[in-house]
């Protein structure tokens, strides 16, 4: 046993010093590389999304290159105390890769993402890679990933960019294609009634044009790098929408309460106002709006139409004008602008616009705000509220 011992530290000594030979002539013979040679010669996606102990070069891939011209790679697994891995380097003439040579923060020897909290990104600092820490508030916008394109024979499947699937008109009907907010029958109802040649339908929304500048990404990326509920949100509300994806230190702080009562207008249906009421309420209840950002209400709310000669067509959404009231009270206290699709009056929502998702409200804010509105009791005295959130960093 005693024997074994000493052949093993014998073995380790002439091994450490043979490492410190090699790291010596590195200064030499080493090759030179920059974080952008790196990045475009092993195809590393800049600008993904990666979190602590993530990879940068992707699962299950390493990055190995000749021990001859690199010496001094070997380094690395001197300083992590890797007796296998410096086995293997002397035995094969390969070694990892040493980011340490290419990165200046947030990236360890061996490629691995370290000392940031929450979804972080790969980035350039000068000639260098870098993964930094999200900023206190990530926000980019929804755009369509996954969508039916209606062509002359059918509809095709599109994902990103490519067409995945091309489905004969008699087979629309089979899609198994459903959602909280659509099933086969919404598509169909889509393909026959309201699309043109050339009309797409989105199934799945992906987010682009990130506020720190990190990679679009598609629909299966969103729940796993910001969570279902982003996903959720996103679903509810128009394309192209700001999504607040992820905020750090922040407190909130709520404005004031602005109400109003629903009141009655029995020419147009008390009834029918009170439902429409609700649906604003529904619409625009948990809006939450980036900083500097635009937004409307969510999609897929519904409104009833009541009788009125002076609208267009001959009917409105009434009923919706008393909420819509309490939001503008609240906005305009907060300093943000008249919300487009309103004006001063009484009436409030102009016609042709949809209460719910053309109605647009702009935070001028540098931080987030959120739209909170609910009602309190029923009939022409229902109670209809409205308040401001502020989402306001903690220095």
């Amino acid at each position: 046993m005693k024997s074994w011992r000493r052949t093993s530290v014998t073995i380790f000594l002439a091994l450490f010093l043979a490492c410190v030979l090699l790291f010596a002539f590195s200064f030499v013979s080493s090759t030179s590389y920059t974080g952008q040679s790196v990045a475009d010669e092993y195809n590393i996606s800049v600008g993904q999304s990666i979190f602590e102990g993530q990879s940068i070069v992707g699962i299950n891939k390493t990055i190995e290159v000749p021990l001859l011209n690199n010496f001094g790679f070997i380094a690395h697994q001197i300083m992590a105390f890797d007796l296998q891995g410096i086995l293997m380097t002397l035995s094969t003439g390969v070694v990892p890769f040493d980011f340490n040579s290419v990165s200046s923060e947030g990236i360890d020897s061996y490629g691995n993402a370290k000392d940031i909290e929450g979804p972080g990104y790969l980035t350039y600092e000068g000639d260098k890679l870098a993964v930094r820490g999200p900023d206190t508030y990530v926000w980019g916008y929804s755009a369509p990933y996954k969508l039916l394109c209606k062509t002359e024979s059918g509809v095709d499947v599109i994902e990103g960019d490519k067409v995945v699937q091309s489905v004969p008109t008699d087979q629309i009907k089979n899609l198994n294609f459903t959602s909280d907010y659509y099933n086969n029958d919404t598509i169909v109802s889509w393909y026959n009634y309201d699309a043109d040649v050339g009309s797409t339908f989105t199934l799945e929304k992906g987010i682009v044009g990130f506020s720190d500048g990190r990679s679009d990404i598609g629909s299966n990326l969103v729940p796993q790098i910001f969570g279902k509920e982003v996903t959720d949100y996103a679903s509810e509300y128009p394309t192209g929408s700001p999504i607040l994806l992820y905020s750090g230190n922040y407190t909130t702080e709520d404005g004031e309460v602005y109400g109003t009562s629903l009141g009655s207008h029995p020419e147009y249906g008390d009834s029918i106002r009170e439902v429409n009421a609700r649906q604003f309420v529904e619409a625009w209840n948990g809006t939450i709006i980036p900083p500097n950002s635009t937004s409307s209400g969510k999609d897929y709310v519904y409104f009833e139409s009541a009788s009125d000669s002076e609208a267009p067509g001959g009917s409105a959404a009434h009923g919706v004008c008393p909420s819509a009231r309490a939001l503008r009270a609240a906005v305009l206290a907060e300093g943000f602008g008249l919300p487009v699709g309103m004006d001063g009056s009484e009436n409030a929502v102009l016609f042709g616009y949809n209460p719910a998702s053309d109605i647009t409200v702009t935070n001028n804010h540098d931080y987030p705000v959120k739209i909170t509105m609910w009602t309190e009791g029923s009939g022409t005295g229902m109670g209809i509220y409205a308040k401001i959130t502020r989402y306001i960093p903690n220095e």
